[in-house]
């Protein structure tokens, strides 16, 4: 029989978790705001869907087989005569001659929608904008494109554009507070009376000159944005690191000889960064906003390009047809309402209250 001692070795140890006590309380925080935790699975799971928007709405085929050849047109142009076609050009993969060419010797694997953004439904039964019905499940805008494929590929850039802008600033403005607020002095007021005038610059008529000179793209809006958007984070890093450097543990690290970089990012930024992490989901929020609503002014993404914004607009110059204005409200207010409660779970778990309750 074997003794309790043995029993209790022969146990396998328990796994140790790779989080600290404090982040695995922030977590089960995070976790308890049901409202936060369905948010984020919600928005990951369309998130991480209409990153593979060419897979889902498309007018090519994934696959093509013809005279016992596999063709992949998502991948790679093929010309027409690839197809027993006339034309060098590439194929129109919706032509009827090209289609009845191919089904003759061969077969195609298409997608779940059979148009891209850009694509022009040309055989549309109903005049442009025309209704949802079994080919366009949210109906056509008013230049005959499908409303679901426009949809996802606008989902995608308003996010990419969000992530990128945020994060870059976040970077800029971490930095740029980390350096006012640990060094202070003349630096600091210097740095703060720049703010205060660069602040005061008018974005919207810079942009609006912008568009009479050159035609705005995703990385010219990203760049003239992040021109001003780095300010918000520079406040919060500030305020934290005035507060951290009189510090005990800062003057026994400086007594010690550690070098002010080594005593900012390893000793300061971490307690700096619990305010920024609350601080970035809004931000996100803010810079979708953004970019939907120059897409909305007509100053943002080139015309022809898959727009939240431009949705919207479309929705407010058709009134007669509802599902376009319908569709991109559902649509930004299902985006925006679940980045705000993560960041309102994001809050409360790295509040210091409820981390010591």
């Amino acid at each position: 029989m074997v003794d309790q001692a043995t029993q209790m070795t022969l146990e396998p140890a328990p796994k140790k978790s790779r989080l600290s006590p404090l982040m695995a309380r922030r977590w089960e925080i995070f976790k308890s705001n049901r409202r936060g935790w369905w948010s984020l699975w919600l928005f990951l799971a369309v998130f991480v869907v209409t990153l593979f928007a060419e897979l889902i709405a498309n007018d090519k085929p994934f696959l093509v087989s013809y005279e016992g050849q596999i063709y992949s047109p998502v991948l790679k142009a093929y010309p027409e005569t690839t197809f027993g076609g006339d034309l060098e050009t590439e194929t129109d993969y919706s032509d009827p001659f090209v289609i009845s060419k191919i089904e003759q010797d061969g077969w195609m694997l298409w997608p779940m929608i059979r148009y891209d953004h850009q694509s022009v439904a040309w055989n549309s039964p109903k005049p442009a904008p025309s209704p949802p019905d079994k080919l366009h499940w949210l109906g056509t805008d008013d230049q005959a494109r499908d409303v679901v494929a426009r949809l996802i590929y606008g989902f995608r850039i308003s996010i990419l554009f969000g992530f990128s802008l945020t994060l870059i600033s976040a970077v800029i403005g971490i930095a740029a507070g980390a350096m006012q607020g640990y060094f202070g002095g003349w630096l600091d007021l210097l740095f703060q009376r720049f703010i205060e005038i660069w602040s005061g610059l008018p974005t919207l008529y810079l942009l609006i000159i912008l568009a009479s000179v050159v035609e705005p793209n995703f990385w010219w809006l990203l760049g003239l944005m992040l021109l001003f958007s780095w300010m918000g984070f520079v406040g919060v890093v500030r305020a934290e690191f005035l507060r951290a450097r009189k510090f005990e543990y800062v003057r026994a690290a400086r007594s010690m000889g550690v070098s002010d970089r080594t005593i900012m990012f390893r000793h300061i930024l971490p307690n700096a960064m619990v305010a920024s992490l609350t601080f970035l989901p809004f931000t996100l929020a803010g810079s979708v906003t953004v970019l939907t609503s120059l897409d909305f002014l007509g100053i943002g993404l080139p015309p022809g390009s898959a727009s939240l914004g431009e949705l919207l607009a479309q929705g407010k110059a058709n009134l007669q047809a509802p599902w376009l204005g319908i569709t991109g409200f559902v649509t930004i207010a299902f985006m925006l309402s679940t980045l705000i409660f993560i960041g309102e779970a994001v809050r409360d778990a790295f509040d210091p209250r409820k981390n010591f309750e």
